[in-house]
């Protein structure tokens, strides 16, 4: 524990210094840098030194008593405060070094530090946007709100206190935000993070009334609906409103929800499932919320389409579905099914490639990118994809092409028009390339994502094709029979060999499909 506490003290005088040399208009170190000395002695400088603490602290044993267990839990959460302080500290000073190169070289003052957030981010493994928080915050603490940054560094609060404190001020003048700072300072650790946040924005309204009604308008303009994928097959559908507009269509639900339960007007379904499937009613004009006139692409192989296989269907930009929810979203007899075929390589699963002249990229290309890539191509991003854009620019000769073109969100193809930013593209991966030097790899997965499996590992027939077809349903729904021979059908083309077998029922479906073994890329 010594050894421990060692390491975490080091780190955390570290910091401090640093914090201190962030905040001070001198450029001068004492006491502290000293202390820090004389506990690394002979240790390696710069990130190897970091990295020698952290090998340090994987290195060590598991405690030997519940006390020493709680007492190493509570100064590693501590630890991890530290390292947000001394990550914070160094973001400000990249930010910094790199304005003022970039001034050395005339660079317009309101273009430096473009890409900063982007380098961030990528080091910190998080997607693109969130590296522009990271800096955002990283100022804040770092010149305006020293007594939140010393709480942090002393491991007296977390990186989500530290946020929710900058949140809350955001939109203050510098002065204020810094009499916020003051007047919080006592109450940074011993409460939680919502309490926290109140209070602070509590003090901000009081001490600016009138910035605090321009932020009131500015955050009604933001208002908005989004949605993400979450756990099995399911999605959260967020609406940020008002408050009074948000709490009117809360209750309206719960109180035609409690109407519904208090009749016994429930098909089985509980108090939030009907208000679910209100929701969806009312949204979309249904009588019934599984009745949904939408479009969804659904990818998967023919085996698991027609042959019972177990592997995973695809939601591009989602993730997998089991595959028997795949095969009873593609054979629901009330909506409608379009097909479209894919062509995979047998062996790693990828899309064969498509080239083309033209300088946009064509709709049936940039869908192909969009399936192949899923989520932003940058590597941790993972944001929806807005743009297909070229790997290696247009105007530096780079080709319109599957090999060079990118699924990318919006934020990420911006960044990388920037000074210093390359990315180096096949259609086995892309390599992102930053101004510090840093190179970032993303590699392709296979159409259906690791789940893909090798011939060898199917049970299919010895002259089994070089290359693999995958449906990709737009929409879904006709009678169950109709879309088995119409999806056989389309796998197979019109010149192309199709062999239907019986397989055993009720377990499995009917018919399992082969595409023959020349089968040109899909066009």
């Amino acid at each position: 524990m010594e050894e421990f506490l060692r390491v975490a003290s080091a780190l955390g005088t570290a910091d401090r210094a640093g914090r201190d040399a962030c905040l001070s208009t001198s450029s001068a170190t004492s006491g502290p840098l000293d202390d820090v000395t004389g506990a690394l002695s002979g240790w390696p400088e710069g990130s190897e030194q970091l990295t020698v603490i952290r090998q340090a602290l994987a290195g060590m044993a598991s405690a030997g008593t519940e006390a020493e267990a709680i007492d190493r839990i509570r100064v590693l959460e501590s630890l991890k405060s530290t390292c947000a302080a001394l990550q914070a500290r160094e973001a400000v000073s990249l930010d910094g070094l790199r304005r003022a190169r970039e001034a050395d070289e005339g660079v317009p003052a309101d273009q430096r530090g473009r890409g900063v957030g982007g380098e961030v981010a990528l080091a910190r493994r998080e997607p693109a946007q969130r590296g522009g928080r990271h800096i955002g915050l990283a100022r804040a603490l770092c010149h305006e709100m020293p007594n939140t940054l010393r709480a942090l560094t002393d491991g007296e609060i977390s990186e989500e206190h530290a946020t929710a404190m900058a949140r809350e001020t955001a939109w203050l003048p510098v002065e204020q935000r810094r009499a916020v700072d003051a007047l919080m300072s006592c109450r940074l650790g011993p409460i939680g993070v919502k309490k926290l946040a109140a209070e602070a924005r509590a003090h901000a309204q009081r001490l600016d009334q009138e910035s605090a009604v321009a932020h009131l308008e500015r955050c009604t303009a933001e208002r908005r609906v989004s949605v993400r994928p979450a756990t099995g097959g399911m999605a959260y559908l967020t609406a940020l409103l008002p408050m009074p507009q948000a709490v009117a269509v809360f209750a309206n639900l719960h109180r035609d929800a409690s109407t519904a339960v208090g009749v016994g007007d429930t098909a089985g379904r509980t108090r939030d499932q009907i208000m679910a499937d209100l929701l969806v009613e009312r949204t979309t004009g249904q009588h019934s919320a599984p009745a949904i006139p939408t479009e969804i692409h659904l990818v998967m192989t023919d085996a698991t389409l027609l042959a019972g296989d177990p592997t995973s269907g695809w939601l591009p930009g989602q993730g997998p579905i089991p595959a028997e929810q795949a095969r009873q979203m593609a054979t629901d007899p009330e909506a409608e099914v379009f097909l479209r075929r894919l062509f995979t390589a047998p062996e790693s699963g990828l899309l064969v490639s498509m080239d083309s002249k033209a300088r946009v990229f064509p709709p049936l290309l940039r869908r192909m990118l969009v399936l192949r890539d899923d989520v932003c191509r940058t590597p941790w991003c993972e944001a929806p994809i807005r743009h297909a854009d070229h790997a290696k620019s247009h105007r530096d000769g780079g080709q319109t092409s599957y090999a060079n073109g990118s699924g990318l969100c919006a934020r990420c193809n911006y960044t990388k028009e920037h000074a210093g930013w390359r990315h180096e593209a096949t259609p086995d991966g892309l390599d992102v390339i930053t101004p510090t030097g840093h190179r970032y790899e993303n590699r392709t997965s296979p159409l259906l994502s690791r789940m893909y499996r090798s011939r060898h590992e199917r049970s299919v027939s010895s002259d089994a094709p070089e290359a693999r077809a995958a449906a990709v349903m737009s929409g879904w729904n006709t009678a169950r029979t109709l879309a088995r021979l119409s999806m056989a059908a389309a796998l197979a083309g019109p010149d192309h060999r199709l062999e239907l077998r019986g397989i055993s029922p009720p377990t499995q479906p009917g018919t399992i499909c082969r595409v023959g073994a020349a089968v040109p890329p899909y066009s």
